[in-house]
């Protein structure tokens, strides 16, 4: 029999970080071109992005390390506060440099819930259902990251940036409320560990190296994605398509649709071919969006990404918590996302000097040659596994 998956707590953790992701992610497509009215320039738009990924970066290998040995209640509603708090003082931030400081602080918070609440996930989701279980948790982190966006689209079209932000402050309570009443589960290798026996490595918080692979393609195809993050709204004015959040609505669709099966491919074949597919659905959808003139072409690209990119990150992330021991999971889990924040931060940077110099069509069609770097890196992966098992069964023989 197939042990239980939808147990209250995994459902009101996963429904709480759902929320979550919605107050954090309304506001990502929407604060490169409110920095833009305060008169920012490229490289300060591709900070937005930057800044907040290095505070994610750096704030996780001290919570990865906390994770080895504290229990997951206060932890997730320390983040959880901590985000709330952050997100009503953005309406102060009239300076561009005081609000690139808000958003390294908020990068700082982020890392640290993140990190926690994927871990307290892992912590309810039986391991014979590890793939699934992920792939169901990852929709409250996909429909946040697909919905939301547009949600904030318009909410900045149509009303102040400071209602906007009241909104997110808003989703991030009802969050805080949802995340206080989960029964946690800490694994007894946690509890049976002291602080005193543990000695901190800030390297060793940030790396695991059992799945340190499959991070290293997270954060390639990643990269590859972060400029469709930065620059999908400063796009769609380009191009005159005042519909762009099409892309997020249809990409939502076919995320919630195709991850079951791509939790149960995970589960019964393993990560390597759903890693090829979903990468190559979603390098023909960069391409497809940067030829975008139409709201027709925007919702065949948001149908591929729901269906390339949807997938792709919870199955990265399945496949870096199978190959890690119980006890640190937390720090993979650190790495997972810190892989996702340095992947988006670093492209940010990067592109955002060089939308200086090319049409924002023509970056997505760059960036997205990383996706092809990435799915190199899995065959090499496979290929290295089928020689490692002919090794093996050559010399069993």
């Amino acid at each position: 029999m197939k042990e239980t998956l939808w147990t209250k707590s995994f459902i009101m953790l996963m429904i709480g970080n759902l929320f979550v992701f919605m107050s954090f992610q309304m506001l990502i497509p929407t604060l490169p071109p409110y920095i833009k009215s305060l008169g920012a320039s490229g490289l300060e738009i591709g900070l937005v992005t930057t800044l907040f990924s290095i505070g994610a970066v750096l704030s996780r290998p001290f919570i990865g390390f906390m994770l080895e040995y504290k229990t997951r209640k206060p932890l997730v509603l320390i983040g959880a506060l901590s985000l709330l708090l952050i997100t009503f003082i953005y309406p102060l931030s009239q300076i561009v440099v005081i609000f690139l400081l808000f958003r390294f602080v908020h990068g700082l918070a982020w890392g640290w819930s993140t990190t926690v609440n994927g871990t307290a996930a892992v912590d309810v989701v039986p391991n014979s259902r590890l793939g699934e279980g992920m792939g169901y948790y990852g929709l409250s982190i996909t429909i946040g990251m697909i919905v939301a966006p547009s949600l904030g689209i318009f909410l900045f079209q149509v009303t102040s940036f400071s209602n906007l932000i009241y909104i997110s402050a808003v989703l991030g309570i009802i969050a805080l409320i949802l995340l206080s009443v989960v029964h946690y589960q800490t694994p007894q290798s946690v509890k049976e560990t002291k602080k005193e026996e543990l000695k901190f490595s800030y390297f060793g918080s940030l790396v695991e190296k059992s799945s340190i692979y499959p991070a290293l393609i997270t954060v390639i195809a990643t990269f590859g994605y972060g400029s469709i993050v930065t620059f999908i709204v400063i796009f769609g004015e380009e191009r005159g398509i005042d519909q762009i959040f099409l892309f997020y609505l249809f990409n939502a669709i076919m995320a919630s649709l195709s991850r079951p099966i791509a939790g149960k491919w995970f589960d019964e074949k393993g990560p390597i071919g759903l890693v090829l597919f979903c990468t190559a659905v979603t390098f023909v959808g960069m391409w497809v969006l940067s030829f975008a003139h139409s709201n027709l072409l925007i919702i065949i690209a948001g149908v591929l990404f729901g269906v390339g990119f949807g997938s792709l990150i919870p199955t990265l992330q399945s496949w870096v918590l199978s190959k890690t021991p119980a006890n640190r999971r937390g720090v993979a889990n650190g790495m997972f996302f810190s892989s996702i924040d340095l992947g988006i931060g670093l492209s940010g940077l990067v592109f955002g000097v060089l939308a200086q110099f090319v049409e924002t069509g023509t970056l997505f069609q760059i960036s997205s040659a990383f996706l092809l770097i990435a799915m190199v890196l899995t065959i090499k992966e496979a290929r290295g596994r089928k020689l490692q098992q002919q090794t093996q069964v050559s010399t069993s023989a």
